[in-house]
């Protein structure tokens, strides 16, 4: 972290990963779901929904385009995608 370049990188993840991170959270917390709710919906288990969310806090695993998608849509939303 002490190198300019590693702490720059970090921190873009960080920003990245956190602003993705929110809108999950506030999607889950908007359709009033735990993680376990959502787990179900996805057919998965609540480690892996926590997993997933710690994930993105942490910046240490990028989940799949279609993870997103089934977490999102679990949350009644959809996942939109844009390159600026």
């Amino acid at each position: 972290m002490r190198r300019p370049g590693v702490r720059i990188e970090v921190e873009r993840i960080e920003r990245e990963e956190g602003v993705l991170l929110d809108a999950l959270l506030k999607a889950r917390q908007d359709a009033g779901l735990t993680q376990a709710d959502v787990a179900e919906l996805m057919g998965t288990q609540a480690p892996a929904v926590a997993r997933l969310e710690r994930s993105l806090a942490t910046g240490k695993h990028s989940p799949s385009i279609a993870t997103l998608r089934k977490y999102v849509k679990a949350c009644g939303k959809n996942l939109l995608w844009r390159v600026a």
